[in-house]
Protein backbone atom coordinates (compact mmCIF):
# COMPACT_ATOMS: atom_id res chain seq x y z
CA UNK A 1 0.00 0.00 0.00
CA UNK A 2 1.27 3.45 -0.89
CA UNK A 3 0.90 5.94 1.95
CA UNK A 4 0.61 9.69 1.26
CA UNK A 5 1.20 12.34 3.88
CA UNK A 6 -1.68 14.77 4.23
CA UNK A 7 -1.93 18.04 6.12
CA UNK A 8 -4.57 19.07 8.67
CA UNK A 9 -6.59 20.90 6.04
CA UNK A 10 -6.81 17.82 3.80
CA UNK A 11 -7.71 15.67 6.79
CA UNK A 12 -10.51 18.10 7.66
CA UNK A 13 -11.88 18.08 4.12
CA UNK A 14 -11.58 14.31 3.86
CA UNK A 15 -13.40 13.87 7.15
CA UNK A 16 -16.19 16.15 6.02
CA UNK A 17 -16.53 14.37 2.69
CA UNK A 18 -16.51 10.93 4.30
CA UNK A 19 -19.09 11.55 7.03
CA UNK A 20 -21.23 13.73 4.81
CA UNK A 21 -21.38 11.32 1.92
CA UNK A 22 -23.40 9.07 4.21
CA UNK A 23 -25.72 11.92 5.18
CA UNK A 24 -26.20 12.97 1.59
CA UNK A 25 -27.15 9.52 0.40
CA UNK A 26 -29.34 8.80 3.40
CA UNK A 27 -31.72 11.67 2.69
CA UNK A 28 -32.97 13.39 -0.41
CA UNK A 29 -31.36 16.76 -0.98
CA UNK A 30 -33.45 19.82 -1.69
CA UNK A 31 -30.67 21.79 -3.36
CA UNK A 32 -27.04 21.39 -4.41
CA UNK A 33 -24.62 24.21 -5.15
CA UNK A 34 -22.24 22.71 -7.70
CA UNK A 35 -18.62 23.45 -8.66
CA UNK A 36 -18.08 26.50 -6.46
CA UNK A 37 -14.97 27.51 -4.53
CA UNK A 38 -15.90 27.23 -0.88
CA UNK A 39 -14.71 29.84 1.63
CA UNK A 40 -16.15 28.25 4.72
CA UNK A 41 -15.94 31.16 7.18
CA UNK A 42 -13.13 29.79 9.34
CA UNK A 43 -10.41 31.75 7.55
CA UNK A 44 -8.97 28.54 6.10
CA UNK A 45 -7.92 28.48 2.42
CA UNK A 46 -10.67 28.15 -0.18
CA UNK A 47 -11.34 24.74 -1.72
CA UNK A 48 -13.53 23.39 -4.49
CA UNK A 49 -16.61 21.49 -3.32
CA UNK A 50 -20.31 20.99 -3.76
CA UNK A 51 -22.69 22.04 -1.00
CA UNK A 52 -25.80 19.96 -0.32
CA UNK A 53 -28.84 21.36 1.47
CA UNK A 54 -31.92 19.67 2.96
CA UNK A 55 -34.66 21.01 5.21
CA UNK A 56 -32.99 24.42 5.41
CA UNK A 57 -29.65 23.06 6.63
CA UNK A 58 -26.31 22.17 5.15
CA UNK A 59 -25.89 18.39 5.08
CA UNK A 60 -22.90 17.87 2.81
CA UNK A 61 -19.75 19.74 1.74
CA UNK A 62 -17.54 17.85 -0.67
CA UNK A 63 -18.03 15.73 -3.78
CA UNK A 64 -21.74 14.99 -3.95
CA UNK A 65 -22.61 12.22 -6.41
CA UNK A 66 -26.35 12.08 -5.95
CA UNK A 67 -28.85 14.62 -7.29
CA UNK A 68 -31.28 17.10 -5.76
CA UNK A 69 -34.62 18.66 -6.53
CA UNK A 70 -32.74 21.79 -7.63
CA UNK A 71 -29.13 22.25 -8.61
CA UNK A 72 -27.39 25.62 -8.99
CA UNK A 73 -24.17 26.13 -10.90
CA UNK A 74 -21.65 28.08 -8.80
CA UNK A 75 -18.77 27.65 -11.26
CA UNK A 76 -16.40 30.63 -11.04
CA UNK A 77 -18.09 31.79 -7.83
CA UNK A 78 -17.15 31.94 -4.18
CA UNK A 79 -19.55 29.99 -1.97
CA UNK A 80 -19.46 31.50 1.52
CA UNK A 81 -21.65 31.57 4.60
CA UNK A 82 -24.28 34.30 4.52
CA UNK A 83 -22.98 37.50 6.08
CA UNK A 84 -23.98 38.40 9.64
CA UNK A 85 -24.36 42.10 10.45
CA UNK A 86 -24.15 42.73 14.19
CA UNK A 87 -24.94 46.43 14.01
CA UNK A 88 -27.95 47.59 12.03
CA UNK A 89 -30.78 50.02 12.58
CA UNK A 90 -33.26 47.96 10.57
CA UNK A 91 -35.73 47.88 13.47
CA UNK A 92 -38.55 48.51 10.97
CA UNK A 93 -37.75 45.36 9.00
CA UNK A 94 -41.29 44.01 9.52
CA UNK A 95 -42.54 47.03 7.53
CA UNK A 96 -39.93 46.42 4.82
CA UNK A 97 -39.72 42.61 4.93
CA UNK A 98 -37.63 42.12 1.78
CA UNK A 99 -34.70 43.93 3.45
CA UNK A 100 -33.40 44.28 -0.08
CA UNK A 101 -30.40 46.50 0.58
CA UNK A 102 -29.09 43.87 3.02
CA UNK A 103 -29.68 40.61 1.16
CA UNK A 104 -28.39 42.07 -2.11
CA UNK A 105 -24.99 42.56 -0.50
CA UNK A 106 -24.98 39.04 0.92
CA UNK A 107 -26.32 39.72 4.42
CA UNK A 108 -28.55 36.94 5.73
CA UNK A 109 -28.70 37.76 9.46
CA UNK A 110 -29.09 41.19 11.08
CA UNK A 111 -29.04 42.45 14.65
CA UNK A 112 -31.39 45.31 15.53
CA UNK A 113 -31.89 47.23 18.79
CA UNK A 114 -28.49 48.91 18.63
CA UNK A 115 -27.17 52.21 20.04
CA UNK A 116 -29.57 52.03 22.98
CA UNK A 117 -32.76 52.08 20.93
CA UNK A 118 -34.97 49.02 20.51
CA UNK A 119 -38.49 47.66 20.68
CA UNK A 120 -39.33 47.57 24.39
CA UNK A 121 -41.52 44.47 24.05
CA UNK A 122 -39.11 41.98 22.50
CA UNK A 123 -41.66 39.17 22.49
CA UNK A 124 -44.03 41.35 20.46
CA UNK A 125 -41.23 42.14 17.98
CA UNK A 126 -40.49 38.49 17.35
CA UNK A 127 -44.16 37.60 16.95
CA UNK A 128 -44.54 40.41 14.43
CA UNK A 129 -41.55 39.15 12.46
CA UNK A 130 -42.94 35.62 12.39
CA UNK A 131 -46.40 36.80 11.35
CA UNK A 132 -45.06 39.09 8.62
CA UNK A 133 -42.27 36.81 7.40
CA UNK A 134 -39.08 38.58 6.36
CA UNK A 135 -36.19 37.78 4.03
CA UNK A 136 -33.44 37.85 6.66
CA UNK A 137 -32.86 36.30 10.06
CA UNK A 138 -33.38 38.90 12.79
CA UNK A 139 -31.93 39.08 16.31
CA UNK A 140 -32.34 41.99 18.70
CA UNK A 141 -30.73 43.65 21.69
CA UNK A 142 -32.68 45.51 24.35
CA UNK A 143 -31.88 49.22 24.23
CA UNK A 144 -30.80 51.02 27.39
CA UNK A 145 -32.25 54.33 26.15
CA UNK A 146 -35.59 52.65 25.50
CA UNK A 147 -35.65 51.11 28.97
CA UNK A 148 -34.53 54.35 30.62
CA UNK A 149 -37.18 56.41 28.86
CA UNK A 150 -39.92 53.95 29.80
CA UNK A 151 -38.92 53.87 33.46
CA UNK A 152 -38.04 57.51 34.17
CA UNK A 153 -41.08 59.37 32.89
CA UNK A 154 -39.42 62.12 30.84
CA UNK A 155 -37.01 63.51 33.45
CA UNK A 156 -33.59 62.26 32.42
CA UNK A 157 -30.79 64.62 33.52
CA UNK A 158 -30.30 62.71 36.77
CA UNK A 159 -29.71 59.19 38.08
CA UNK A 160 -32.79 56.97 38.41
CA UNK A 161 -34.28 56.63 41.87
CA UNK A 162 -34.55 53.22 43.52
CA UNK A 163 -37.99 52.47 42.10
CA UNK A 164 -37.00 53.55 38.60
CA UNK A 165 -33.85 51.44 38.63
CA UNK A 166 -35.88 48.47 39.82
CA UNK A 167 -38.26 49.00 36.91
CA UNK A 168 -35.33 49.22 34.47
CA UNK A 169 -34.00 45.91 35.77
CA UNK A 170 -37.43 44.32 35.35
CA UNK A 171 -37.80 45.57 31.78
CA UNK A 172 -34.32 44.32 30.90
CA UNK A 173 -34.99 40.94 32.49
CA UNK A 174 -38.26 40.58 30.57
CA UNK A 175 -36.55 41.42 27.28
CA UNK A 176 -33.85 38.84 27.90
CA UNK A 177 -36.45 36.19 28.80
CA UNK A 178 -38.29 37.03 25.58
CA UNK A 179 -35.17 36.40 23.51
CA UNK A 180 -32.97 39.51 23.41
CA UNK A 181 -29.27 38.74 22.97
CA UNK A 182 -28.00 41.47 25.23
CA UNK A 183 -28.06 45.13 26.21
CA UNK A 184 -27.12 47.98 23.90
CA UNK A 185 -26.20 51.52 24.88
CA UNK A 186 -25.99 54.72 22.87
CA UNK A 187 -24.15 56.98 25.27
CA UNK A 188 -24.13 60.03 23.01
CA UNK A 189 -27.92 59.90 22.65
CA UNK A 190 -30.76 61.05 24.87
CA UNK A 191 -31.54 59.91 27.47
CA UNK A 192 -28.56 57.57 27.87
CA UNK A 193 -26.07 60.41 27.70
CA UNK A 194 -27.15 61.42 31.23
CA UNK A 195 -26.65 57.94 32.69
CA UNK A 196 -23.80 57.12 35.04
CA UNK A 197 -21.63 54.05 34.68
CA UNK A 198 -23.09 52.41 37.78
CA UNK A 199 -26.58 52.46 36.27
CA UNK A 200 -25.38 50.60 33.18
CA UNK A 201 -23.50 48.07 35.30
CA UNK A 202 -26.69 47.25 37.20
CA UNK A 203 -28.57 46.50 33.97
CA UNK A 204 -25.61 44.63 32.50
CA UNK A 205 -25.65 42.34 35.55
CA UNK A 206 -29.22 41.37 34.65
CA UNK A 207 -28.05 40.57 31.12
CA UNK A 208 -25.13 38.53 32.49
CA UNK A 209 -27.59 36.31 34.37
CA UNK A 210 -29.00 35.35 30.97
CA UNK A 211 -25.53 34.92 29.38
CA UNK A 212 -26.06 37.92 27.14
CA UNK A 213 -23.65 40.47 25.68
CA UNK A 214 -23.14 44.19 26.28
CA UNK A 215 -22.87 46.16 22.99
CA UNK A 216 -22.09 49.84 23.14
CA UNK A 217 -21.95 53.01 21.12
CA UNK A 218 -19.49 54.56 23.54
CA UNK A 219 -19.58 58.05 25.02
CA UNK A 220 -16.74 59.25 22.84
CA UNK A 221 -15.19 58.06 19.57
CA UNK A 222 -12.83 61.01 19.15
CA UNK A 223 -10.21 62.61 21.38
CA UNK A 224 -11.85 61.13 24.48
CA UNK A 225 -11.97 57.56 23.20
CA UNK A 226 -9.65 56.06 25.82
CA UNK A 227 -11.80 57.22 28.73
CA UNK A 228 -14.82 55.79 26.88
CA UNK A 229 -13.03 52.49 26.33
CA UNK A 230 -12.07 52.35 30.01
CA UNK A 231 -15.73 52.81 30.99
CA UNK A 232 -16.76 50.06 28.58
CA UNK A 233 -14.23 47.60 29.98
CA UNK A 234 -15.25 48.46 33.54
CA UNK A 235 -18.87 47.62 32.73
CA UNK A 236 -17.83 44.27 31.28
CA UNK A 237 -15.61 43.37 34.23
CA UNK A 238 -17.96 44.42 37.02
CA UNK A 239 -21.07 42.96 35.40
CA UNK A 240 -19.25 39.80 34.28
CA UNK A 241 -20.31 39.59 30.65
CA UNK A 242 -18.82 39.84 27.14
CA UNK A 243 -18.39 43.33 25.69
CA UNK A 244 -18.80 44.40 22.08
CA UNK A 245 -17.69 47.85 20.86
CA UNK A 246 -19.94 49.08 18.07
CA UNK A 247 -18.54 50.76 14.93
CA UNK A 248 -14.99 51.27 16.20
CA UNK A 249 -13.55 54.50 14.80
CA UNK A 250 -11.44 57.60 15.45
CA UNK A 251 -13.62 60.59 14.68
CA UNK A 252 -12.23 64.10 14.20
CA UNK A 253 -8.77 65.08 13.04
CA UNK A 254 -7.43 65.52 16.57
CA UNK A 255 -8.03 61.82 17.20
CA UNK A 256 -6.48 60.51 13.98
CA UNK A 257 -3.35 58.36 13.98
CA UNK A 258 -4.13 56.42 17.17
CA UNK A 259 -5.59 53.25 15.70
CA UNK A 260 -2.69 51.09 16.85
CA UNK A 261 -2.98 52.52 20.35
CA UNK A 262 -6.72 51.77 20.45
CA UNK A 263 -6.13 48.19 19.33
CA UNK A 264 -3.38 47.78 21.93
CA UNK A 265 -5.88 48.90 24.60
CA UNK A 266 -8.42 46.33 23.40
CA UNK A 267 -5.84 43.56 23.16
CA UNK A 268 -4.66 44.27 26.69
CA UNK A 269 -8.24 43.94 27.95
CA UNK A 270 -8.45 40.55 26.23
CA UNK A 271 -5.15 39.42 27.76
CA UNK A 272 -6.55 40.34 31.17
CA UNK A 273 -9.45 37.96 30.55
CA UNK A 274 -12.23 40.23 29.32
CA UNK A 275 -14.18 38.85 26.38
CA UNK A 276 -14.21 41.94 24.14
CA UNK A 277 -14.93 42.17 20.40
CA UNK A 278 -15.73 45.02 18.04
CA UNK A 279 -17.06 45.87 14.59
CA UNK A 280 -16.44 48.49 11.91
CA UNK A 281 -17.95 49.79 8.68
CA UNK A 282 -15.82 50.34 5.59
CA UNK A 283 -16.28 54.10 5.11
CA UNK A 284 -14.63 57.23 6.50
CA UNK A 285 -17.91 59.04 7.16
CA UNK A 286 -20.40 58.33 9.94
CA UNK A 287 -24.13 58.93 10.00
CA UNK A 288 -26.49 59.87 12.80
CA UNK A 289 -29.06 62.49 13.70
CA UNK A 290 -28.33 66.15 12.99
CA UNK A 291 -29.31 66.83 16.59
CA UNK A 292 -25.89 65.54 17.63
CA UNK A 293 -24.44 68.88 16.52
CA UNK A 294 -26.31 70.46 19.47
CA UNK A 295 -25.44 69.88 23.15
CA UNK A 296 -27.47 67.21 24.92
CA UNK A 297 -28.55 69.61 27.67
CA UNK A 298 -30.13 71.91 25.08
CA UNK A 299 -32.28 69.09 23.69
CA UNK A 300 -33.25 67.47 26.99
CA UNK A 301 -36.98 67.57 27.61
CA UNK A 302 -38.11 67.45 23.99
CA UNK A 303 -39.07 69.91 21.27
CA UNK A 304 -41.03 72.34 23.44
CA UNK A 305 -38.22 72.66 25.97
CA UNK A 306 -35.71 73.20 23.17
CA UNK A 307 -37.83 75.95 21.61
CA UNK A 308 -38.20 77.63 24.99
CA UNK A 309 -34.44 77.70 25.49
CA UNK A 310 -33.93 79.28 22.07
CA UNK A 311 -36.51 81.95 22.93
CA UNK A 312 -34.39 82.97 25.91
CA UNK A 313 -31.47 85.11 24.56
CA UNK A 314 -29.16 84.15 27.39
CA UNK A 315 -29.76 80.42 27.04
CA UNK A 316 -29.53 80.60 23.26
CA UNK A 317 -26.18 82.38 23.48
CA UNK A 318 -24.85 79.56 25.66
CA UNK A 319 -26.11 76.94 23.18
CA UNK A 320 -24.50 78.74 20.24
CA UNK A 321 -21.21 79.07 22.13
CA UNK A 322 -21.26 75.36 22.99
CA UNK A 323 -21.87 74.39 19.33
CA UNK A 324 -18.93 76.51 18.22
CA UNK A 325 -16.70 75.16 21.00
CA UNK A 326 -17.48 71.58 19.96
CA UNK A 327 -16.59 72.46 16.38
CA UNK A 328 -13.23 73.88 17.47
CA UNK A 329 -12.58 70.76 19.55
CA UNK A 330 -12.86 68.74 16.35
CA UNK A 331 -10.22 70.97 14.77
CA UNK A 332 -12.66 72.43 12.21
CA UNK A 333 -13.59 75.93 11.14
CA UNK A 334 -17.03 75.27 9.69
CA UNK A 335 -19.69 72.56 9.21
CA UNK A 336 -18.71 71.64 5.67
CA UNK A 337 -18.04 68.09 6.90
CA UNK A 338 -21.74 67.66 7.84
CA UNK A 339 -24.10 66.67 5.01
CA UNK A 340 -27.88 66.60 5.39
CA UNK A 341 -29.05 63.10 4.46
CA UNK A 342 -32.76 63.45 5.18
CA UNK A 343 -34.76 66.50 6.33
CA UNK A 344 -38.49 66.01 5.92
CA UNK A 345 -39.37 69.62 6.61
CA UNK A 346 -37.48 70.85 3.53
CA UNK A 347 -36.22 68.15 1.17
CA UNK A 348 -34.33 70.77 -0.88
CA UNK A 349 -31.58 70.48 1.70
CA UNK A 350 -31.05 66.74 1.25
CA UNK A 351 -27.52 66.14 0.01
CA UNK A 352 -26.34 69.65 0.93
CA UNK A 353 -23.54 70.39 3.35
CA UNK A 354 -24.50 72.57 6.28
CA UNK A 355 -22.55 75.39 4.62
CA UNK A 356 -24.58 75.00 1.43
CA UNK A 357 -27.82 74.73 3.39
CA UNK A 358 -27.10 77.99 5.23
CA UNK A 359 -26.46 79.75 1.94
CA UNK A 360 -29.72 78.41 0.51
CA UNK A 361 -31.88 79.24 3.55
CA UNK A 362 -30.27 82.43 4.80
CA UNK A 363 -28.43 83.87 1.82
CA UNK A 364 -25.09 83.67 3.66
CA UNK A 365 -22.82 80.88 4.83
CA UNK A 366 -20.91 82.42 7.73
CA UNK A 367 -20.40 80.25 10.80
CA UNK A 368 -23.18 82.11 12.58
CA UNK A 369 -25.51 81.38 9.66
CA UNK A 370 -24.54 77.71 9.76
CA UNK A 371 -25.30 77.52 13.48
CA UNK A 372 -28.66 79.23 12.96
CA UNK A 373 -29.43 76.68 10.24
CA UNK A 374 -28.60 73.81 12.60
CA UNK A 375 -30.91 75.26 15.25
CA UNK A 376 -33.69 75.83 12.73
CA UNK A 377 -33.47 72.24 11.49
CA UNK A 378 -33.72 70.97 15.06
CA UNK A 379 -36.76 73.17 15.74
CA UNK A 380 -38.45 71.66 12.70
CA UNK A 381 -38.04 68.04 13.77
CA UNK A 382 -34.35 67.50 12.96
CA UNK A 383 -33.14 64.97 10.40
CA UNK A 384 -30.25 62.65 9.66
CA UNK A 385 -26.78 63.54 8.47
CA UNK A 386 -23.59 62.10 7.02
CA UNK A 387 -20.45 63.33 8.78
CA UNK A 388 -17.04 63.12 7.11
CA UNK A 389 -14.64 62.80 9.99
CA UNK A 390 -12.44 59.70 9.78
CA UNK A 391 -9.06 58.81 8.32
CA UNK A 392 -8.50 56.10 5.71
CA UNK A 393 -5.24 54.93 7.27
CA UNK A 394 -6.92 54.40 10.66
CA UNK A 395 -9.77 52.57 8.94
CA UNK A 396 -7.37 50.13 7.28
CA UNK A 397 -5.45 49.50 10.50
CA UNK A 398 -8.68 48.60 12.30
CA UNK A 399 -9.84 46.47 9.36
CA UNK A 400 -6.64 44.39 9.27
CA UNK A 401 -6.99 43.33 12.90
CA UNK A 402 -8.19 39.71 13.14
CA UNK A 403 -10.89 40.53 15.71
CA UNK A 404 -12.58 43.35 13.74
CA UNK A 405 -15.97 42.24 12.45
CA UNK A 406 -17.75 43.99 9.57
CA UNK A 407 -21.10 45.73 10.22
CA UNK A 408 -22.86 48.47 8.27
CA UNK A 409 -24.64 50.56 10.97
CA UNK A 410 -27.53 51.15 8.55
CA UNK A 411 -31.26 50.81 8.45
CA UNK A 412 -33.56 49.57 5.68
CA UNK A 413 -33.05 51.70 2.58
CA UNK A 414 -35.89 52.84 0.35
CA UNK A 415 -34.84 53.64 -3.19
CA UNK A 416 -34.84 57.35 -3.87
CA UNK A 417 -35.63 58.48 -0.33
CA UNK A 418 -33.18 61.11 0.91
CA UNK A 419 -29.42 61.06 0.35
CA UNK A 420 -28.39 58.46 2.95
CA UNK A 421 -24.98 57.08 3.79
CA UNK A 422 -23.93 54.56 1.10
CA UNK A 423 -22.99 51.92 3.68
CA UNK A 424 -26.57 50.66 3.76
CA UNK A 425 -26.29 49.56 0.14
CA UNK A 426 -22.64 48.65 -0.21
CA UNK A 427 -20.76 47.90 3.01
CA UNK A 428 -20.04 44.18 2.54
CA UNK A 429 -19.52 44.52 -1.20
CA UNK A 430 -17.11 47.41 -0.59
CA UNK A 431 -14.97 45.24 1.68
CA UNK A 432 -14.77 42.56 -1.03
CA UNK A 433 -14.24 45.03 -3.86
CA UNK A 434 -11.99 47.72 -2.41
CA UNK A 435 -10.17 46.12 0.49
CA UNK A 436 -9.75 42.60 -0.94
CA UNK A 437 -9.64 42.91 -4.72
CA UNK A 438 -8.35 46.42 -5.34
CA UNK A 439 -6.09 47.25 -2.39
CA UNK A 440 -5.19 43.81 -1.02
CA UNK A 441 -5.69 44.95 2.57
CA UNK A 442 -7.34 41.60 3.39
CA UNK A 443 -7.20 38.07 2.06
CA UNK A 444 -10.56 36.95 0.74
CA UNK A 445 -10.79 34.20 3.36
CA UNK A 446 -10.12 36.69 6.16
CA UNK A 447 -12.70 39.14 4.84
CA UNK A 448 -15.35 36.41 4.74
CA UNK A 449 -14.48 35.33 8.29
CA UNK A 450 -15.00 38.93 9.48
CA UNK A 451 -18.52 38.82 8.06
CA UNK A 452 -19.49 35.31 9.17
CA UNK A 453 -17.96 33.21 11.94
CA UNK A 454 -16.39 36.16 13.77
CA UNK A 455 -19.71 37.99 14.35
CA UNK A 456 -21.48 34.68 15.00
CA UNK A 457 -18.98 33.86 17.74
CA UNK A 458 -19.12 37.38 19.21
CA UNK A 459 -22.85 37.10 19.89
CA UNK A 460 -22.93 33.29 20.33
CA UNK A 461 -25.28 32.60 17.43
CA UNK A 462 -25.59 28.81 17.23
CA UNK A 463 -25.33 27.01 13.88
CA UNK A 464 -24.68 30.18 11.88
CA UNK A 465 -21.57 31.69 10.33
CA UNK A 466 -19.93 28.58 8.85
CA UNK A 467 -20.47 26.39 5.82
CA UNK A 468 -20.58 23.27 7.92
CA UNK A 469 -22.90 20.27 8.09
CA UNK A 470 -25.65 20.82 10.62
CA UNK A 471 -25.54 24.59 10.27
CA UNK A 472 -28.40 26.56 8.77
CA UNK A 473 -28.03 27.03 5.03
CA UNK A 474 -27.38 30.78 4.96
CA UNK A 475 -25.15 31.14 1.91
CA UNK A 476 -23.70 33.98 -0.19
CA UNK A 477 -22.51 33.05 -3.69
CA UNK A 478 -20.59 35.84 -5.40
CA UNK A 479 -18.06 36.52 -8.14
CA UNK A 480 -14.87 37.83 -6.49
CA UNK A 481 -13.81 39.47 -9.76
CA UNK A 482 -16.98 41.52 -10.25
CA UNK A 483 -18.60 42.08 -6.85
CA UNK A 484 -19.16 45.81 -6.58
CA UNK A 485 -20.76 48.35 -4.22
CA UNK A 486 -22.10 50.75 -6.96
CA UNK A 487 -23.26 53.28 -4.34
CA UNK A 488 -21.57 56.58 -3.45
CA UNK A 489 -22.06 59.54 -1.10
CA UNK A 490 -23.51 61.73 -3.85
CA UNK A 491 -25.52 58.98 -5.54
CA UNK A 492 -26.30 56.34 -2.91
CA UNK A 493 -29.40 54.58 -4.22
CA UNK A 494 -27.84 51.61 -6.01
CA UNK A 495 -27.78 47.99 -4.88
CA UNK A 496 -24.58 45.97 -4.77
CA UNK A 497 -23.94 43.58 -7.65
CA UNK A 498 -21.94 40.43 -8.22
CA UNK A 499 -24.11 38.13 -6.06
CA UNK A 500 -25.25 35.17 -8.11
CA UNK A 501 -27.20 33.60 -5.26
CA UNK A 502 -28.03 34.42 -1.66
CA UNK A 503 -29.76 31.74 0.39
CA UNK A 504 -31.48 32.18 3.75
CA UNK A 505 -32.30 28.97 5.62
CA UNK A 506 -31.93 27.03 2.38
CA UNK A 507 -34.20 29.22 0.22
CA UNK A 508 -32.91 31.38 -2.64
CA UNK A 509 -33.61 35.01 -1.78
CA UNK A 510 -31.32 36.60 -4.39
CA UNK A 511 -30.66 35.17 -7.83
CA UNK A 512 -28.47 36.96 -10.36
CA UNK A 513 -28.59 40.24 -8.42
CA UNK A 514 -32.38 40.25 -8.14
CA UNK A 515 -34.61 39.61 -5.14
CA UNK A 516 -36.76 36.52 -5.66
CA UNK A 517 -39.47 37.67 -3.26
CA UNK A 518 -38.76 34.80 -0.84
CA UNK A 519 -39.10 35.60 2.87
CA UNK A 520 -37.69 32.61 4.77
CA UNK A 521 -35.95 34.51 7.59
CA UNK A 522 -36.14 33.34 11.19
CA UNK A 523 -36.77 35.35 14.33
CA UNK A 524 -33.63 34.50 16.30
CA UNK A 525 -34.36 34.25 20.01
CA UNK A 526 -31.49 34.07 22.48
Amino acid sequence: MIMRRVGPFHLRLAAWSLCLAVSATAAELDLILRHGRVVDGTGSPAFFADVGIANGRIVAVGVITNSAARELDARGQIVAPGFIDLHTHADNVARHPKAENFVRMGVTTIVVGNCGGSELNVGKLFRELEDTKVSVNVATLIGHNTVRESAMGGSFDRPPNEAELKRMRELTDRAMRDGAWGLSTGLIYLPGTFSETEEIIELAKVVAEHRGVYATHMRNEGAGIFAALAETMRIGREAGLPVHVSHLKLSGERAWGQADKVLTFLEEARREGLDVTWDQYAYTASSTTLGQLIPDSAREGGAAAFAARLADPEQKAKIVAAIKARLRDRGREDFGYAVIASYRHDSRLNGKTMVEAAKLLRGADTLDDQVETILEIQKNGSGSGVFHGMNEEDLQIFLRHPFTAVACDSGIRQLGVGVPHPRGYGNNARVLQRYVRELGVLRLEDAVRKMTSLPANAFRFPERGLLKPGHWADVAVFDPATVRENTSYNDPHHFATGFKFVLVNGEVVVENDAHTGARPGHALRH
